[in-house]
């Protein structure tokens, strides 16, 4: 019986660690936008963008995201949006001419 115990409890840890390492492989910073201490920016009539550190300002031609659409990790749904549309000189999202 204790034999039989010590499978259940290995193979529930085995099944635990494979879901832990599931889950945060799926939060990974490797593919994040940025690294810790920046944030993106965008490129004003181009569908480019650039990292900026934490506390300064965009570069000049380069804007802040609109809030709630940022990108934060490459090929999320942001990522994805932002690939065929910009922000005009006013600031106003647009399509990306092809």
């Amino acid at each position: 019986m204790r034999t039989a115990r010590r499978l259940r409890t290995a193979a529930a840890l085995a099944v635990t660690a494979g879901a832990l390492a599931l889950l945060t492989s799926a939060c990974s910073t490797s593919d994040a936008v940025c690294s810790d201490g920046e944030y993106p920016v965008l490129y004003v009539g181009s569908t480019g963008s650039a990292c900026v550190k934490d506390g300064e300002e965009p570069p000049k031609g380069y804007a802040r995201y609109p809030e709630g659409k940022v990108p934060e990790h490459v090929d999320d749904t942001w990522w994805t949006y932002w690939n065929t549309h910009t922000l005009d000189k006013d600031g106003k999202i647009v399509k990306v001419s092809e």
